[in-house]
């Protein structure tokens, strides 16, 4: 996505309609190419281009138990997987939503957060980092990963989906695998540095893998023996 004389910026789907005629995209205003796109009105237009890359295997992973962990604008392509799964809510055992926050003001969707949760098709789990009187969905105080331990299903029977910084990855990785998940049935979203989007500039090579064209989503033991240099 981009805008002759600024440049491009590489963003997720957020939502795909039913239909396949429309779409969404949550950006955040981050550099100059995001900031001009914040600026625009109905009716300009703007450049497209893609989809490039691969999906999440939510068809490979039917029949399980499916945990979303989600980190700040993490939560953004995540939030097609959530839609996915209660749409086929059948096809699913358990499905928890992880959703951490910097503060209660930066938490994202929080309508589709509270319908979900009364709908009691999905666990939903919050927290922020900074301390606040707000209830909202009983949020916790801390980072993510304190709310792994209130993931109460086999973890031999569960896939993880998680996107959000780098740092949390590692850390969500690291206390999945400590509490006995396997590292195939942990799938990460690496959504960085990608410019051309084919795999020819090098921008979003990660060892042998180019996020653009073999990710962005990728199993952790497919890019664990390059977790020294991002994880």
């Amino acid at each position: 996505m981009g805008l002759t004389g600024f440049g491009e910026s590489a963003i997720s789907f957020s939502s795909l309609s039913v239909d396949n005629k429309s779409f969404v995209h949550t950006i955040r205003v981050a550099g100059n190419v995001t900031r001009e796109i914040s600026r625009l009105n109905v009716g300009d237009k703007l450049e497209v281009r893609g989809p490039y890359g691969n999906e999440w295997p939510l068809k490979k992973v039917k029949g399980k138990n499916v945990i979303v962990i989600a980190g700040g604008i993490g939560m953004a392509p995540l939030r097609p997987v959530v839609h996915y799964l209660l749409q086929n809510r059948k096809k699913y055992k358990k499905l928890f939503l992880i959703y951490g926050s910097k503060e209660e003001e930066s938490i994202l969707y929080k309508d589709e957060l509270e319908k979900w949760s009364k709908s009691g098709d999905i666990e939903v789990l919050l927290s922020v980092d900074k301390e606040t009187n707000v209830c909202f969905l009983n949020l916790c105080h801390g980072l993510v990963t304190t709310l792994l331990d209130k993931i109460d299903v086999p973890l031999s029977d569960s896939v993880t989906f998680t996107c959000g910084s780098e740092a949390m990855m590692h850390f969500v990785c690291k206390g999945m695998i400590e509490r006995g998940q396997k590292p195939r049935d942990i799938y990460i979203s690496m959504e960085r540095r990608m410019k051309c989007g084919v795999g020819h500039c090098g921008h979003c090579q990660i060892g042998a893998k180019f996020v653009c064209k073999d990710g962005a989503v990728f199993s952790y033991t497919d890019i664990k023996k390059y977790a020294d240099n991002f994880l």
